[in-house]
């Protein structure tokens, strides 16, 4: 018989596996969708009730949501998250966990490189439904501040969760994730950028990296590559 850890660690695997499999099934559906123009109605549907129906220029909400919904926005771009990954890179390094700080950049920038890869495959062109109310210049699907920020956000929860012992600061860690992931998305159908269907894709494939990073780094602590919980490199 397996010694429980081990039979805990198959079936952590297994129901990760199982995760990453549904999501990317899932976007693979989607983007067969999307360019059957099958989800269109949906797309604009959403977009349109997120705007003043007798002035399209302007989002629903008091005139504070709009500024705000910009300012976050920007928590999705290159610049704040490349300088977020260095931050939390350096705080691993003070922290003398050198295999950890190097992964996480690694895993973070591949992320965002496969992101680029799907943008060039689909070449969606972006919503013409209503004014964007902040620049665009790329193609629409999937949303990479979505993507990016699902990518940086849950890689950097999942990996530095793994970092600490105490269950309160995992739990704290992943939550903080989460809702920034959520929020950038939503600012970008907000602000009329992307497609709801491009922000979906987004979370989806971001979602499906950091699981694959959290299996990855599981595997490298268990081989004593990089550091485990509460460990220092030597």
């Amino acid at each position: 018989m397996l010694p429980a850890l081990v039979r805990n660690l198959d079936r952590r695997v297994l129901i990760a596996f199982l995760a990453v499999t549904v999501l990317l099934v899932g976007v693979g559906n989607l983007a067969s969708e999307v360019v059957e123009g099958d989800t269109l109605a949906f797309d604009r549907w959403l977009i349109s009730g997120l705007r003043d129906a007798a002035n399209p220029g302007e989002p629903i909400g008091p005139w504070w949501l709009k500024k705000t919904m910009i300012d976050l926005t920007a928590l999705g771009g290159g610049p704040f998250l490349t300088m977020l990954t260095l931050v939390a890179a350096g705080f691993l390094m003070a922290a003398r966990k050198w295999g950890m700080a190097l992964f996480v950049v690694l895993a973070i920038a591949g992320g965002g490189l496969a992101g680029n890869v799907l943008k060039w495959i689909f070449v969606r062109a972006r919503p013409d439904l209503v004014p964007h109310l902040v620049s665009v210049d790329s193609a629409s699907f999937p949303s990479a501040h979505a993507m990016n920020s699902a990518v940086t956000f849950l890689t950097l929860g999942v990996l530095l969760s793994r970092t600490q012992k105490d269950r309160r600061l995992k739990v704290y860690l992943l939550g903080i994730a989460v809702f920034l992931t959520l929020i950038v998305g939503f600012s970008r159908v907000y602000l009329g950028v992307h497609w709801p269907t491009d922000v979906v894709a987004g979370w989806a494939v971001g979602a499906a990296w950091a699981i694959l990073c959290s299996l990855v780094a599981a595997w490298l602590q268990d081989r004593h590559t990089i550091e485990q919980e509460g460990e220092e490199a030597p």
